[in-house]
């Protein structure tokens, strides 16, 4: 580590010990390396908290006769909380397996034994401070190009959902973390008619989104007024199996809607089937299709109709909204969406949509483990 980069450095040291901290200011000054001095677990938190340090160099006693290290240990999980990249070394004047192991299990980068060795001591210090600065890097570019590549994801979903002569159509899309394997589309291919699309990529993350992006172009390409469901299931399934990494697989829904005739026209590959919830209650779900696409280069798909009428509600989403679990661990089900569109189905397309959405992020707690997509279309 170069002097500059030494003299930029701050060390933050916990340990109740005067003379001890006394003899570290005077030998990491002699070395340009800034310190702050700590005597508390709750000083070393608040510390954390409310200020950027290169790094922690702690003791694991902070009590009298207390030889346990336990106070250290229960520190480490709550300094990591806060600063998970801030590298952590413990301070120790005596020996243990045991210690050592769970410490390293809680974040510890390394061990410093009292007394030390200065030369050691600071050849430590200099290693983990430069790895440690490493990290934060490549976790920021990490960060910067996960933004970017959910800015690039959001722009290729529809800014805002088409509409047809008297149905009302409204979509959610929330990504679990960062980038996600979920989409939609609608495609609008006249006042009266309009293709709606909704998928699952297998997996998260860029991999993911990078397969969903291609997937939407696919599906661009051949959607058209004159093509008929099971037919651009088909052609997609085709392309995507020639481009696609193995274990790799997409569910997909692709419906078109005919207010002219009060018809829909779908054809489901391998994904959940979508909810059509009748005005007096009754449901049906939409599992005319096939396969996942992605996998059988020949497969083949059917497609179904069915007829939509004033009062029926059609709710197509992803299981990020029926595996969502609670805090008990329990999933939400498609038992509840089922009820709960019955139960509301009287509202309009974006109030339906807002209240199944709502049930899921409560009983959720808000903690979404999958992507989730959810897209309501009302009949009027």
């Amino acid at each position: 580590m170069s002097a500059t980069c030494e003299a930029r450095s701050r060390v933050l040291i916990a340990d109740d010990q005067p003379d001890l901290l006394d003899a570290l200011r005077l030998l990491l000054k002699s070395e340009g390396i800034q310190m702050e001095a700590v005597t508390s677990p709750e000083a070393v938190l608040s510390a954390v908290a409310s200020r950027s340090f290169d790094l922690l160099l702690m003791d694991l006693n902070y009590t009298d006769d207390t030889t346990s290290g336990r106070e250290g240990i229960d520190l480490l999980n709550r300094v990591k909380s806060l600063d998970r990249t801030l590298p952590i070394i413990v301070m120790t004047g005596w020996g243990s397996v045991d210690l050592a192991v769970e410490a390293m299990r809680r974040g510890v980068r390394d061990f410093v034994q009292k007394p030390w060795d200065t030369d050691q001591l600071l050849s430590t210090l200099r290693n983990e401070i430069e790895e440690g600065r490493a990290q934060r890097r490549r976790l920021e570019l990490e960060q910067r190009e996960m933004a970017e590549a959910l800015r690039i994801q959001r722009k290729l979903l529809p800014s805002v959902v088409p509409q047809i002569d008297g149905w009302e159509v409204t979509a959610s899309w929330q990504p679990a973390s960062g980038v996600g394997g979920d989409c939609y589309d609608a495609i609008a291919f006249s006042p009266a008619r309009l293709a709606i699309t909704v998928a699952d990529v297998v997996g998260k993350g860029i991999p993911a989104a990078l397969l969903m992006s291609n997937l939407q172009a696919a599906v661009r390409a051949f959607a058209s007024d004159a093509v008929r469901p099971a037919e651009l299931c088909h052609q997609v399934n085709r392309i995507l199996c020639g481009n696609i990494a193995e274990g790799r697989f997409i569910s997909f829904v692709y419906c078109v809607a005919d207010t002219e005739d009060g018809s829909l026209t779908y054809a489901n590959a391998g994904h959940y089937p979508p909810i059509l919830v009748r005005a007096n209650g009754d449901v049906e779900r939409l599992t005319a299709g096939g396969a996942v696409l992605g996998v059988f280069p020949d497969g083949t798909y059917n497609q179904g109709r069915v007829a939509v009428r004033s009062g029926d509600r059609l709710i197509l989403f992803t299981d990020g909204i029926t595996e969502a679990r609670n805090s008990a661990d329990e999933e939400f089900g498609e038992e509840r969406l089922v009820a709960d569109a019955v139960a509301h189905r009287g509202c309009s397309a974006p109030a339906l949509q807002a209240r199944l959405a709502d049930h899921v992020t409560a009983f959720t707690g808000g903690q979404f483990q999958d992507d989730a997509t959810l897209i309501v279309l009302a009949a009027e």
